[in-house]
């Protein structure tokens, strides 16, 4: 598989009065064209941090690298190359679903026009279909969470970054949203790296499974899902995902205890 996204030593830290917080150190990653990789990692490790340079909003320590299709990115020309959403669906309640779901793509030049009969043709597979008149506080959740994507995907980019998309939704509502993301994710395969606190979650949806290390956030495991696509509900009971999962929560709870030391600990003075 080509590689779509490679990060080499990327490092950041953040001065607090006349201390260094190092929230990562020397990340590298490779992501193939089309790959569904999902991160997780204890809380405070860095990946939210990592996305936020990755879309060009946080610069970086000196000296990492970015390659995206072969080529090297400069650190400090990223924003705008990728879609990203955050973890809050940052729904505007004055404009209709139709018009949050255009936004980042009037943003990026398309005539209003165009953008609104882009979305309309979007409006049934992101099951938003007789919705595009009401606002973000007629929606359930779940359908504030589509609306958000929807306006990911109108952002063309072959990169897309989303940080715990469903994090504040409830457990039914979010199995149903993890079904429905891997429906329209087969629909057009763009390179997904996907932030989730939940071993299930990343497990369910990723090519792949990438655990990160306690703060300063490194990669500290790197595995291939061995379960075939599409994927049902009912692989979660099957031994290779039960013994992936036991993998994974051993590694995460090591790096939370780490975590819940280092919390009493002074924090690095610059040299």
């Amino acid at each position: 598989m080509a590689s779509k996204i490679r990060v080499v030593g990327i490092s950041k830290h953040y001065d607090v009065g006349r201390k260094a917080m190092r929230t990562l150190d020397d990340v590298g990653l490779d992501v193939g064209a089309g790959e569904f990789v999902t991160l997780v990692g204890p809380s405070g490790c860095g990946k939210s941090t990592l996305f936020s340079i990755l879309a060009g909003l946080t610069a970086p320590d000196p000296g990492g690298e970015l390659f995206i299709d072969g080529k090297r990115r400069a650190l400090d020309h990223l924003l705008g190359g990728v879609a990203f959403m955050p973890q809050r669906d940052m729904l505007f309640p004055w404009r209709t679903v139709l018009d949050n779901a255009i936004l980042a793509a009037e943003i990026d030049g398309v005539p209003r026009r165009v953008a609104r009969e882009r979305a309309t043709r979007s409006l049934d597979r992101f099951e938003l279909r007789g919705f595009a008149a009401h606002y973000p506080g007629q929606l359930s959740g779940g359908m504030r969470q589509r609306v958000a994507l929807l306006r990911t995907f109108m952002f063309e980019r072959d990169i897309m970054l989303l940080d715990e998309p469903f994090g504040a939704l409830d457990a039914l509502t979010r199995a149903l949203m993890q079904r429905w993301l891997l429906e329209v994710w087969e629909a057009n395969r763009r390179t997904v790296l996907f932030i989730t606190h939940d071993i299930d979650e990343a497990i369910f949806l990723g090519d792949r499974v990438v655990v990160m290390s306690a703060r300063p956030g490194r990669i500290k495991f790197d595995a291939a899902v061995p379960l075939p696509r599409p994927r049902s509900t009912g692989m979660v009971t099957q031994p290779d995902f039960v013994a992936l999962k036991r993998q994974l929560l051993g590694i995460i709870e090591e790096e939370s205890l780490k975590t819940f030391e280092a919390m009493n600990q002074p924090l690095a003075t610059d040299a």
